[in-house]
């Protein structure tokens, strides 16, 4: 399954790629793309387990960036 999300409060590339990183380790995500200048993510991953990788991502994005939320 592949879906595409907006980043609020995204603030610098280098978090991004850190992000992008930390998702892919994720179990189940296929491929992980983010981009700043857009402040856009795209995650491919198993579609019975989005929901657990979605709260596992959130996660890790407030963890590398506090004031940043994955948005639908």
């Amino acid at each position: 399954m592949k879906k595409k999300f907006r980043l609020e409060n995204l603030g610098c590339a280098h978090c991004a790629e850190k992000m992008c990183d930390g998702i892919m380790r994720i179990k189940g995500v296929e491929k992980c793309n983010i981009s700043f200048i857009a402040q856009r993510m795209t995650i491919v991953a198993d579609e019975k387990n989005f929901e657990r990788i979605m709260d596992e991502a959130q996660k890790i994005v407030a963890k590398i960036e506090p004031d940043c939320k994955i948005v639908e």
